[in-house]
């Protein structure tokens, strides 16, 4: 692998200005491509797996070696794990913040989304990755929605990069069929995708 580029190198030496030209590179990405897939938590959404990922990444920068563009390989990978945990973490409680009754005692509370959260989540692009499986639905989502190279997805996903190729192949397959399906059933399932 090759050493660490310029922008690395400063983040190691904790520049403020190198750690805003990584988060402005890779934030919006990674954000996106959280809210492609499920939390397994309800009290957990796609900004906190994200934050987690961030304050993750700069406890250990000094152990990565690498380019920026590495870089969100590494990042990646880091939500993809904390995401894992996540899940596991939800299907052993099984519960909801309303379980608490503290909903009812705080009442409701406003809540205003950012403009990223609001966009992934009403994007017809999250319903239409909904219907892959799990490792497709992650290969596309890093590869054509975030625009992520095949090293770089694979290196994100903890898989190589001939599983990225076949998976991405396998899920934009699968993807045309719904659509093509949907255009046949006189478009019921393409326009249920497109709201």
């Amino acid at each position: 692998m090759a050493g660490d580029d310029e922008l690395i190198t400063l983040a190691k030496r904790g520049d403020s200005e190198a750690w805003r030209a990584l988060y402005r590179a890779h934030a919006g990405r990674l954000l996106v491509w959280l809210s492609t897939r499920p939390t397994g938590d309800s009290s957990e959404g796609a900004d906190d797996l994200a934050a987690q990922a961030w304050l993750t990444a700069a406890e250990r920068i000094h152990g990565f070696t690498g380019t920026s563009d590495d870089f969100a390989g590494w990042l990646f990978g880091i939500a993809r794990n904390h995401g894992a945990n996540t899940r596991r973490r939800g299907q052993r409680r099984q519960t909801h913040p309303t379980d608490l009754g503290v909903a009812d005692e705080l009442g409701t509370l406003p809540s205003v989304p950012g403009p990223e959260a609001s966009y992934a989540a009403d994007d017809w692009i999250v319903r239409a990755l909904s219907v892959l499986p799990e490792r497709e639905r992650d290969v596309v989502g890093c590869r054509e929605v975030v625009g992520l190279d095949v090293a770089t997805t694979a290196a994100a996903l903890g898989i190589s990069a001939v599983a990225v190729r076949v998976a991405h192949h396998r899920g934009l397959k699968r993807l045309r069929s719904v659509l093509d399906d949907g255009q046949a059933q006189d478009g019921s399932s393409a326009r249920s995708l497109s709201r």
